[in-house]
């Protein structure tokens, strides 16, 4: 089946370099990525996991693009989550922005595709809460 899109933007007030760092850093996903843990497992293999054990999945993935302090690719390789996703950060007036872009091939066949237009708001707010945790974590720059 065909992927689904989905992303969102947020302004940060930091600049690219800190708000790369942050993305990056695995462990501290917990502190603005909602409901997920995250840890490096290779030199270029990550494990997220979203939820509340027993209730959540387990995100693999593997880095295919690492240009920091502006994008990063992963290639999602879980039974779940499968697919492509990116974070792209930009310099821009008062700090950066970045966006979160996912291309997902949904699990559950065409029960996905039918559940989709419900989950994908769902999706893309979660998304955005996380972008402006994100930005609460880091200094103002001015």
């Amino acid at each position: 089946m065909k992927p689904v899109y989905a992303a969102a933007a947020a302004h940060v007030p930091a600049p690219p370099e800190q708000v790369f760092e942050l993305i990056t850093d695995w462990p501290r996903h917990q502190e603005w990525m909602f409901m997920t843990t995250a840890r490096q497992v290779g030199e270029r293999e990550l494990e997220a996991y979203t939820g509340v054990w027993p209730i959540g999945f387990l995100d693999t993935m593997t880095i295919t693009h690492w240009q920091p302090p502006t994008l990063m690719r992963v290639t999602h390789t879980g039974r779940i989550v499968r697919g492509r996703g990116a974070i792209r950060v930009s310099p821009c007036r008062d700090g950066s922005r970045v966006v979160w872009a996912e291309e997902l091939e949904l699990p559950l066949g065409v029960l996905g595709w039918a559940a989709w237009p419900l989950v994908r708001p769902f999706a893309v707010a979660l998304a955005r809460h996380s972008l402006r945790t994100l930005s609460s974590l880091l200094p103002v720059h001015v």
